[in-house]
């Protein structure tokens, strides 16, 4: 599997909880909207995911990737706090996600072929 693919796949599956935290960290209005805003952080996952693993592609550098990584997440969970109430308790998942995302991509390597001698 390349690394983009890992990348959003592993992305698509952390946004979920990030979503999730929402039920935690916000008020009473949120149970309403919860399947909004899990399939909106998994969205947000994916996208994050398949930019941190082009950049996975182009550099081995673990700085940069998981710079990118947290950058990413931090700016889209950025743009969902416009206009919104709860900045950080949205920031901060993200950027984790994105952390997350830039590490595992960055010390992922795929499947290894075998050599014949």
């Amino acid at each position: 599997m390349k690394k983009p693919v890992f990348a959003m796949l592993l992305g698509g599956f952390l946004g979920v909880f990030d979503g999730l935290t929402a039920l935690i960290t916000g008020g009473p209005e949120i149970p309403a909207m919860i399947g909004t805003i899990v399939a909106g952080s998994t969205f947000k996952g994916v996208i994050a995911g398949l930019i941190v693993g082009l950049v996975a592609q182009r550099t081995q550098s673990l700085a940069v990737i998981v710079a990118v990584g947290l950058i990413v997440g931090a700016l889209f969970a950025y743009l969902v706090t416009i206009g919104g109430p709860y900045f950080w308790e949205i920031i901060l998942p993200g950027s984790i996600v994105g952390l997350v995302v830039g590490f595992a991509t960055a010390k992922y390597r795929g499947p290894q072929t075998a050599r014949s001698s």
